[in-house]
């Protein structure tokens, strides 16, 4: 299963920075290509804050906090060996993501974004990249893997109580 997470992550990284590198050398900075007319184009821009955009010139907190998350879960990982395959997902994409923007961050001083959904201007403004997509899915994954391990561990509490009550 190891194995398995660690190809992920670094699948997540090479596509990450294949396609980043693909559009800083297709793109002019703030130039868009539509993909989907009216609903999805390329929009080469460099994001100097979080995900998002959000706290922009915050290069070295961003740097700091990836890189102790990122220890975080592989210390996780080592320390309570997880088998829950969901759970494993979860954290490979949110690793792989961390990594393949720390690697901008670093390398380059901000993060290459240019998934651009252009559809509902409204709702959503925000272009965003492999990395950032796939930690969002990780942390989605993250979030269903708790509500259904709290629920096992619940029904399992219940049923335990049953049969102490029962004897």
């Amino acid at each position: 299963m190891y194995i398995v997470c660690i190809i992920i992550a670094v699948l997540v990284i090479v596509a990450d920075q294949l396609t980043k590198y693909l559009v800083t050398s297709n793109l002019e900075l703030h130039e868009s290509v539509d993909i989907i007319d009216g609903v999805f184009r390329f929009t080469y821009i460099q994001n100097k804050g979080a995900a998002f955009g959000m706290l922009a010139d915050s290069r070295w907190v961003f740097i700091i906090l990836s890189v102790l998350a990122i220890i975080g879960i592989i210390a996780y990982v080592i320390v309570k060996k997880p088998k829950d395959k969901l759970l494993m997902t979860a954290l490979s994409l949110i690793v792989g993501g961390g990594i393949g923007n720390m690697f901008d961050r670093l390398g380059l001083g901000y993060v290459v974004d240019f998934l651009d959904f252009c559809a509902l201007p409204n709702l959503w403004k925000w272009i965003f990249n492999v990395a950032d997509s796939s930690a969002c899915i990780g942390a989605g994954l993250l979030f269903l893997y708790l509500i259904l391990d709290t629920v096992k561990t619940s029904k399992a509490e219940k049923a335990l109580k049953t049969e102490n009550d029962d004897k």
